[in-house]
C-alpha cells in the first residue's frame, strides 16, 4: 500500500476491524517513511452479473439504477432509508446466487416487485402498473385483489418473527 502523503509503498498495519457489518475491514496503517497515518478499508470486489433486457440487449448491471427505480416507486410513501437500502442488498445477493453471468431483466424485476410487495403495497402497485404495462383498471383490480390476501407491510413489521430471519433468501 502506497503512503498518500510521500507515495512510500513501505506501511505498517497498526490496527484492524470489522466495518460495515462485517463486510469490510477498516485497517489503520503507519507510513514506515514519513510516519503519518492513515486507514483503508478492504471488501471483496463481487462482480455482478449482467442484465439482459428484453429486446436481447446485454447492459452492466447498475446499482443506480435498481436504487432510483424503488426510490420513484416509494416516492412519498412511509418507508425509510435502511428498509430500501435493505431491499436493494436482498435483490444483489438473489442475483449473485444465480451464479449466472447473465441474469434476465424480467427476473430482476420480479425480485423487486416480492421486496416492495413487503414494504408497501402502494408502491409495489405504482411500481407494477408500469412494469407490467397494464392497460385497463380491471388489471389494477386483480392486483390489488391479491394484495388483500395477505397481511399489510405495516403489520408485518410490527409483528415478531418465530424464527430467525432468512438472509440468504
Amino acid at each position: 500500500m502506497l503512503c498518500p502523503f510521500c507515495s512510500a509503498d513501505d506501511t505498517k498495519v497498526i490496527d484492524s476491524r470489522l466495518a460495515n457489518e462485517g463486510a469490510m475491514v477498516r485497517r489503520r496503517r503507519e507510513c514506515q517513511t514519513c510516519n503519518e497515518r492513515f486507514t483503508t478499508f478492504e471488501s471483496a470486489e463481487l462482480v455482478m452479473p449482467r442484465i439482459i433486457k428484453q429486446s436481447g440487449q446485454r447492459e452492466p448491471f447498475d446499482e443506480n439504477k435498481l436504487r432510483s427505480g424503488i426510490q420513484r416507486a416509494l416516492e412519498k410513501r412511509p418507508v425509510g432509508t435502511d428498509d430500501i437500502e435493505k431491499a436493494i442488498v436482498h435483490i444483489m445477493k438473489r442475483m449473485r446466487a444465480t451464479g449466472d453471468r447473465e441474469v434476465p431483466a424480467d427476473l430482476v424485476g420480479g425480485w423487486v416487485m416480492d421486496e416492495l410487495r413487503d414494504l408497501d403495497h402502494v408502491a409495489y402497485v405504482r411500481f407494477a402498473s408500469v412494469y407490467r404495462s397494464f392497460e385497463d383498471v380491471s388489471a389494477f383490480e386483480e392486483e390489488i385483489e391479491k394484495l388483500k390476501q395477505g397481511p399489510s407491510p405495516e403489520v408485518k413489521r410490527q409483528q415478531k418473527s418465530l424464527l430467525p430471519e432468512d438472509d440468504d433468501s
